[in-house]
């Protein structure tokens, strides 16, 4: 790749880091064995884009939480909307918690096609994931995808990338709610 993911991307006002955020979101910055052992657990190499922001912060609640769609979800006609970003570690919301990314398909019963990245306002009853269906090689990126419990898991494609996914985040003032 050589290239830095995010250039040019202003993260300065990216993270909402009030208390909740800190308590149930963010963690300690991780170890090269620690994400090692967080990919072994999920069965999947996480995207460089995300493994590069998570260094950057590790996890939390961005203040623009939406994103826009072509297709209806249980959400709105026209877009999603996030809570929170999962990150590499343990707290609440993590990748490695008792509520993290095995644990929506586990005991929710979504499909198993790659790493959910990111709580929704529905406690549950939609998610982000990384979608890895379409990926042949270790080095190739997975999709971002909403999958909605409440519509008998359907999924919609949100982006191609995780990049492009955050990058793709607009505030509640781009939709008439």
């Amino acid at each position: 790749m050589g290239t830095t993911p995010f250039a040019g991307f202003d993260f300065t006002a990216f993270w909402d880091d009030r208390e909740y955020a800190r308590e149930a979101y963010i963690n300690d910055p991780f170890s090269e064995d620690e994400l090692a052992a967080i990919e072994s657990t999920l069965g999947y190499r996480l995207p460089a884009s995300y493994v590069w922001l998570m260094r950057q912060h590790n996890g939390g609640i961005p203040r623009n939480q939406n994103f826009p769609t072509n297709e209806f979800t249980s959400w709105a006609e026209d877009h999603i909307a996030i809570t929170g970003i999962m990150g590499i570690g343990n707290k609440r919301y993590s990748l490695g918690s008792d509520y993290g990314s095995r644990f929506w398909i586990e005991h929710w019963g979504y499909p198993d096609i790659g790493v959910a990245i990111c709580t929704c306002p529905s406690a549950g009853h939609d998610m982000v994931f990384l979608d890895y269906r379409q990926c042949l090689t270790a080095d190739d990126e997975p999709a971002v995808v909403h999958i909605d419990q409440e519509q008998d898991y359907r999924i919609v494609h949100l982006a191609d990338n995780f990049e492009a996914f955050i990058r793709g985040l607009v505030g509640d003032d781009a939709f008439e709610l």
